[in-house]
This record gives C-alpha cells, sequence and structure tokens, in this order.
C-alpha cells in the first residue's frame, strides 16, 4: 500500500497528534465497537487505562479532555475547541458522561481515567485500553496504540499490530524512496505527478484537489488565529506568546531591505502555529500536531515569495510532502514517544525540504537529496517537553526546523542530485538512533530540558 496524503494530513486539534487526536480517536473506536456489538445500552461503567509516554505526559498534552471528548462521540476534524474544554469540566463535575452523546454512565475522573507513569505496554509507548461494564461484568476490553500523527492501531493479539492496507490499487506503489524516485525515472514523472495519480485511485482528481485546498486553508487560518493572538499559552510554564508581537513588528517596523526579513517571516508562520496548537486549537496534523508548524510556514514561504505561486503550487508541495512522509510512515516512525523528536520534527523538516524542492524546480533526485538533508541534521534529536507541555522546546523547535527545510532545499538545487547519503539510508538510521535512545528522552518530561527547566 502507499499511505495517503489525506491520512498524512489530517485536520485535528492541539497540543499532541499523539497524546489528543490519538486518544480522542481511540475512545470512540471503542464506543463504537460497543454500539456495533449491542453492548452500548447495556455499559454502567467505562475505565481508561493510558500507558507509557501517554501516562506520563497525558496532563499536560490534554490526554484527559481527549478521552472524554471521544467516548462521547467527537471527532478531532469537527469537535468545537470553543467549548469542548467545558464539556470535559463538566465531566469531571458530575462524574457522568455520555457514551457516543447518547448513553450516559458513571465516569469517575480519578478511577475510571488512570495515567500509568511508570508503566508501558510492550508494543509501543503509547498504549490505551478501554473496559466496559455491566454493573461487576465486564462487557468488552480493548488495547489501542496512539503510533503518531493520530495513527491508532488495534491491538489485534499478534503482539505486533500493524497498519490496515489500503485495499485501492494504485498504480504506483511505493515504500522507501529508492521506489519512489525509480518509478518517477520510469514514468518521466515528478514526485508531486506520481503522487497525484496514486490519489487519483481512491478519489477524482477535483476532489484530490479541494481536500487539499482545504487543508491549506485550515493551515492558514490557523496562520491568521496564531498571529493575532497575545497573550500567555495555557499551563503552569506561563509561556508567553510572541507570534503576534512579531507579526506586528514586521507589518511596522522591520526593514524591507534586510535580506533575512523573509526567515524572519517563516519564523512568525512556524510559531503561530504551534502556539495555537499548544492552546489546544484548530491544526492540521503535518505529519504529527508537534510538528505541525513546519510545513505551513515552508509552504507561506513559497506562497509568499516565489513568483507565479498559486494553487497548483500548494497542491503540488503538499503531494510531495505526503510522498515522502508515506516512506516515513511505512518503513519508520514519527511518534516522538518512539524515536524522539527526530521523528516528529525532523521528518516535517525532510517532508518540507523536499516539497519546496520540486516547486523550486528541482529534479526527482535533488527533492529527495533535499529530503535526506532535512533528516540527516536533526539526528538524535530527543523529545523532552519541559512540564509535559507542547511549548518548550517545541514551539521554537518549528520555527528553526522550518529555516533548516528551506536551507537544505536550497543547498539541494545547488547540487545535480547525486550524493553520498541516500534518503532509505537516513531513514534507517533515524529509527535504529531512536532505538538506541533512552526512554527518558522519548516525551516523558523525565530527560533533558525537562528536568533542567524550573516550572514556575
Amino acid at each position: 500500500m502507499t499511505v495517503s496524503v489525506f491520512d498524512l494530513f489530517s485536520i485535528g486539534i492541539g497540543p499532541s497528534s499523539s497524546h489528543t487526536v490519538g486518544p480522542m480517536r481511540a475512545a470512540g473506536r471503542f464506543v463504537t465497537t460497543l454500539a456495533d456489538e449491542g453492548l452500548l445500552g447495556r455499559t454502567t461503567r467505562v475505565r481508561s487505562e493510558l500507558f507509557g509516554s501517554l501516562g506520563a505526559t497525558g496532563h499536560g498534552h490534554g490526554s484527559y479532555d481527549a478521552v472524554v471528548w471521544g467516548l462521547e462521540g467527537e471527532d478531532p476534524q469537527t469537535v468545537d475547541t470553543s467549548t469542548a474544554p467545558a464539556r470535559a469540566a463538566e465531566v469531571r463535575q458530575t462524574r457522568r458522561v455520555r457514551l457516543a452523546g447518547t448513553h450516559e454512565v458513571d465516569f469517575d475522573p480519578d478511577e475510571d481515567l488512570v495515567l500509568h507513569r511508570r508503566r508501558a505496554l510492550p508494543f509501543h509507548p503509547n498504549g490505551m485500553t478501554f473496559t466496559a461494564w455491566a454493573g461487576d461484568q465486564v462487557l468488552a476490553e480493548r488495547t489501542y496504540y496512539s503510533i503518531g500523527g493520530g495513527f491508532v492501531l488495534d491491538d489485534d493479539g499478534t503482539g505486533t499490530p500493524a497498519l490496515r492496507p489500503d485495499p485501492t490499487p494504485v498504480p504506483y506503489p511505493f515504500r522507501t524512496a529508492a521506489e519512489l524516485v525509480g518509478l518517477c525515472r520510469a514514468h518521466g514523472l515528478r514526485v508531486s505527478d506520481l503522487m497525484l495519480a496514486d490519489e487519483c485511485a481512491r478519489r477524482p482528481e477535483a476532489d484530490v484537489r479541494a481536500g487539499l485546498l482545504e487543508i491549506w486553508a485550515v493551515m492558514t487560518a490557523c496562520v491568521r488565529a496564531g498571529s493575532a493572538t497575545p497573550g500567555v499559552l495555557p499551563g503552569g510554564l506561563k509561556v508567553r506568546r510572541r507570534a503576534a508581537e512579531l507579526h506586528t513588528w514586521l507589518q511596522l517596523t522591520a526593514d524591507p531591505a534586510d535580506p533575512l526579513t523573509a526567515l524572519d517571516w517563516v519564523s512568525l508562520w512556524a510559531l503561530a502555529v504551534n502556539e495555537e496548537n499548544a492552546s489546544g486549537g484548530r491544526v492540521v496534523t503535518a505529519p504529527t500536531n508537534g510538528a505541525a508548524g513546519i510545513i505551513p510556514a515552508v509552504l507561506h514561504y513559497a506562497v509568499r515569495f516565489l513568483p507565479g505561486a498559486d494553487d497548483d503550487t500548494v497542491v503540488r508541495f503538499l503531494l510531495v510532502a505526503g510522498a515522502i512522509g508515506a516512506i516515513y510512515q511505512q518503513t519508520a516512525s514519527i511518534s516522538g514517544a518512539e524515536v524522539g523528536c527526530q521523528g516528529e520534527v525532523g521528518t516535517a523538516c525532510s517532508m518540507a525540504a523536499g516539497a519546496l524542492t520540486e516547486v523550486l524546480g528541482g529534479s526527482v533526485e535533488q527533492v529527495e537529496n533535499a529530503a535526506e538533508i532535512g533528516m540527516e541534521h536533526h539526528l538524535g534529536l530527543t523529545c523532552d517537553p519541559v512540564g509535559g507541555l507542547v511549548q518548550i522546546p517545541c514551539i521554537e523547535r518549528n520555527a528553526v526546523g522550518s529555516v533548516k527545510a528551506i536551507t537544505a532545499a536550497r543547498l539541494a538545487l545547488r547540487g545535480d542530485g547525486r550524493h553520498t547519503v541516500s534518503l532509505d539510508q537516513v531513514i534507517k538510521t533515524m529509527m535504529e538512533t531512536g532505538a538506541d535512545m533512552k526512554v527518558k528522552y522519548k516525551e516523558t518530561s523525565r530527560g533533558g530540558l525537562a528536568v533542567n527547566i524550573v516550572e514556575c
């Protein structure tokens, strides 16, 4: 199979794709299972247990609210971000939850939503178990894994659950970068042409383009909201929002003759998205929430500063980014809890670098080179969110990652596509590095900056 661009770019909510969007989807899937098996009406109580990284940083990542919303039948793409937090607070107070929005049962947050801070399930650090009772009788129990980017796997009992393959045959299936480049060479296609052909096997071309432009519209709305909202981010760190102030400075004070002003705009766009994400706002998972600012920032750069950029530029950019992201999703990991931030910000940088290279006129070989550069210089990057919040170092890291993506594209374009380290080799190295990384550096808030910064 080839992962769809619409799986990698999904509209959801902050602050985390693996800790917010994933648990929300898993809880919703569990309730749907109860309904499908005729058990919902008999259920008198549900219990949710979050393990590993989910348990360690679930409070700071909004996992409690996400589980409640999922149990009540809400979806990350459509949940009302302005009213949903109040509903989660109401559930805490009343100790009652409406399963699927219709069936009310007891739900004691202290007993029925357990965050196991030091226990992990064997397959993946982001594991969850949901149990439904009728009185003292267990009606159903299911385990799920949030593997990054909002992707959720059901525990199928094999010990190694995998993404369910899309049965739709596509004209150009690929798993690796070598396969992608080889197909493009053999058929005389750009990466965006190939990815578009695969997407059109699933839906009409007009729908593909409309869907990608909708994703772009959500990205731009997120940038606008973040650029216009001053104040302080939620959580104990009291981190000051900077995007609005930077936006005002760029409009009123910045020197247009400064050759680096464009990079200030790029930083603004990335900060705006990730401040919205940290506030639980509407974002596009790209490919994760923790790295959600990089692709919008680099795409804004292309639209703002490249002559002749139009809707087709946006569509091609997202198709190329999706093709590169599909390689990571199929052969490696985009989960900070599994491989550290190299799998999140590093992957997003790699995707953005390759996409920018194509829209700047680069060859397929240069696209692959840029994507490789984008990941190579994020190898070993840890995930150590201070206070369990997706704020420090996550927000600034997106701004820096965006600039690195632009640099990677420009480096690749100054060459002829030939390079020593392939994208597949650097992805393999990223996975091996993640396996060697100590658990405390993988989204647990028990290492790195998280233990060296005093919370206020």
